[in-house]
Parts: C-alpha cells; structure tokens; sequence
C-alpha cells in the first residue's frame, strides 16, 4: 500500500466541506467491478469545493498530466516520503495514474481528490478499495501530496476533510486506513488531528539508495461504529497486548 506523507502541519482549518450524495453499496459477490459499480454514484454532476486561494475538485482525464508532473516533482524533492522511486516513475506514461481515477472518468478507484491553483495543481488524494467481499468495508487513502510552494495554507488538511466527508456518508464503508513514514512527525500528528491512530509499526519498511532503512506507521479511523467500536476502543486493546487485527 502506498504511504500517506506531506509536509508541515496547515496553519489554518479550511472552509466546511459539501456533503456529497451516497454510494450504492458493492454487490455481494465482490470482485473490482463491485468497487466500480459503487463509486460510479458517487460523482457525476458534483460541484467543486471551494478553498480560500485554490479549488478542490475530483481529477479526471485531462488531469493526468498535472497529476503526474506533481507527482514526479514531490517524489524527485521527497525521497523519504514516497515508497515509490523518483526514477522508475518518471519513466511511465501519464495515463498509466488513469486506475487512479473514479469510475466515471476511466479510473478503479473510488476518487482522486485534487486542490487546484488557477489551472495548476499543487495537491492531490487517492482513495481506494478493495472488491473482497470480506473487506469491502474498508477504504484506503494513498498517494498524499501538497506542493512545497504551497504548504502551510491548509491544503493538506483540506483534502483530507473532504476525502473523509465523502466516505462518511457511505453507508458500507466503516474503516479508512493509511500509512506514513514513522520520522514525518507533521504528517503523523495532521492524521491524530483528524482521529487517526496507529495499530502498527513497520520497522525497515522501506530502503533508500543509500542503504537507509524507514519505518512506517500504520493508522487507521474508524468511520461509524461495529463490533470493534470507536477507535479509542482499539488503542486500549492495543494497549493491553490484545491483538486487533
């Protein structure tokens, strides 16, 4: 799974998020199409969210440029941030981040979130999910990025708010998870901001170039309660050496 990684910590909330129309829960027999069949209602003829100085909206098609210039940018600046590597990826074609999409615009995944500048894009946010029936239930938020220019302006947070509005009001989804690199303390402390909380620790998750080893901490919300309960409830069971996984 991708990592979840940005830079210093917004200096300010931004504005209330849309509330957006429902999914249809996938179909009981699983599979990708399942996934794409559910996020399919989510999007047509939704409206832009509005940020003080940017725009966020879904990426489609002709973003796919932007996004990979992004993408290659921050991978290029943030080696440690990433687990993919700067030059495997500016070898590929900007139509191969197309499964990155929703169903609407040609993608697999539920959405890309992106924050737009004018006509320049300085962030992005990829939510997935998986067919399995028996996970279904579970969201997977990859691929952060916010642009170094533009840190500080609340960006990140504001993706990550509206991402997690739009998976709240779906009724079959119930946890979100991700993962950061352990020593990027900001990133960390934005998702304990939003509720996140860790329920693992991958030690030498990845390796650099240079023979250094990064951990990766993962983290998880819970977005309505089950059998497990609030998130609080996981983090006491960690605590008291019971496995939650």
């Amino acid at each position: 799974m991708s990592d979840l990684n940005r830079g210093p910590i917004p200096e300010a909330d931004p504005a209330p998020v849309t509330v957006r129309p429902a999914l249809k829960a996938p179909a009981a027999d699983g599979g990708s199409d399942a996934v794409a069949q559910a996020a399919s209602h989510l999007h047509p003829g939704l409206r832009p969210t509005s940020l003080e100085g940017s725009e966020l909206r879904l990426l489609t098609e002709p973003d796919l440029p932007a996004y990979k210039a992004l993408r290659d940018g921050m991978l290029a600046r943030h080696e440690h941030a990433f687990t993919s590597d700067a030059a495997t990826e500016q070898t590929r074609q900007a139509a191969s981040y197309r499964h990155r999409l929703h169903p609407e615009a040609g993608g697999r995944a539920l959405f890309t979130l992106g924050a737009w500048s004018g006509d320049r894009l300085v962030g992005a946010l990829t939510c997935e999910a998986e067919g399995r029936q028996k996970v279904q239930h579970i969201a997977h938020l990859v691929g952060m990025m916010v642009d170094d220019a533009q840190q500080g302006r609340g960006i990140g947070r504001a993706l990550l708010q509206e991402a997690l509005s739009r998976l709240r009001h779906e009724p079959w989804l119930e946890l979100v998870t991700l993962s950061v690199t352990a020593s990027n303390a900001p990133a960390v402390a934005l998702y304990r901001s939003m509720g996140f909380v860790c329920y693992g620790h991958l030690p030498r998750a990845v390796r650099l170039a240079d023979g250094r080893y990064l951990a990766k901490e993962l983290m998880c919300l819970t977005l309505r309660s089950g059998d497990d309960g609030p998130n609080e409830s996981l983090a006491e069971r960690q605590a008291g050496g019971t496995s939650a996984l």
